[in-house]
């Protein structure tokens, strides 16, 4: 069987889209493109695919996971684009690479997220960041299966910033990043495939602005590593409130930005699939010398 792993997004409204109704129409898309499949054995067999750490329902991403096996050989880049041309639009699919490694899932150890307070001024937010991040350990609560659980939400997050932003100029329609609020973030918006640091934030693909507001507006950069138990960016601003008493008038915006290994020395994601495509490389550079060496003199 041959393996392709999938970066894909969840862009406007079709961050509201739940795992389960986002693993409907990537079935549905892969019938569509007629993809040869491989198929698991037994009384109710299903298409092989494999989903790693998806994103909670309402909140966008540019960077989600997953892997297929297919019975045939197939071109990675055509594969995306037939995939890509299946499924609505906000769900894309903007890379796509022949599995040579071993082992993704092992490597998204880290999350960088973009949370967007709407109605908080830059200053509030830089005054509650510094808190949190002064703090050795901050205690939040949250509505498990057994009951409410507390647990830390300060020893997960290897980095917190409040980005340099002002008031807002406008609103995005469906409540995504304007394309200006991203520059100013300091993030890197080019694709398809996501930055050494932070990734790509698919400012090309944001919704157009749907009006000038005169509020003020923070932009939280957050960098969490994936523990037991999981700290979400939910999680984080319940800690900013605990500390700081920081609570935006309206929900936030949050869109996962990368996700992938962290590297302890320089506080960076990866990104997961680079050892796939420099696998890719260099057995590119290896054949043509083992065919010379094979060649009769």
């Amino acid at each position: 069987m041959q393996r392709i792993r999938l970066r894909y997004t969840k862009r406007g409204r079709l961050r509201f889209t739940s795992h389960r109704d986002f693993q409907r129409a990537f079935e549905r898309a892969l019938r569509r493109a007629e993809v040869p499949m491989a198929y698991s054995a037994g009384f109710t067999p299903h298409p092989k695919v494999s989903y790693a750490n998806a994103a909670a329902t309402g909140t966008g991403s540019e960077a989600e996971y997953l892997e297929i096996a297919l019975t045939e050989a197939r071109d990675p880049d055509k594969l995306r684009e037939l995939l890509d041309e299946s499924l609505p639009t906000g769900l894309d699919i903007v890379d796509a690479v022949e599995a040579r490694t071993s082992g993704l899932a092992d490597r998204l150890t880290a999350s960088v997220w973009e949370l967007r307070l709407e109605g908080v001024a830059p200053e509030d937010a830089r005054r509650a960041v510094d808190l949190f991040n002064a703090a050795e350990t901050v205690e939040v609560q949250r509505l498990a299966k057994n009951g409410m659980r507390t647990f830390d939400a300060r020893g997960a997050v290897a980095g917190l910033e409040a980005l340099e932003t002002g008031l807002v100029t406008g609103v995005a329609a469906g409540g995504e990043t304007p394309a200006v609020a991203r520059a100013e973030s300091g993030v890197e918006t080019h694709s398809p495939q996501p930055a050494a640091s932070v990734g790509s934030t698919g400012a090309a693909g944001a919704a157009p602005l749907a009006g000038p507001t005169a509020q003020p507006c923070a932009i939280l950069r957050l960098v969490v590593r994936h523990v037991t138990p999981a700290v979400r960016p939910d999680d984080v601003l319940s800690g900013l409130r605990a500390v700081a008493d920081l609570a935006p008038p309206v929900p936030a915006g949050v869109t996962r930005l990368a996700q992938g290994l962290f590297d302890e020395e320089t506080g960076t994601v990866t990104d997961p699939l680079a050892p796939d495509r420099e696998a890719a490389v260099a057995l590119s550079m290896a054949t043509p010398t083992a065919a010379a060496s094979q060649a009769p003199a």
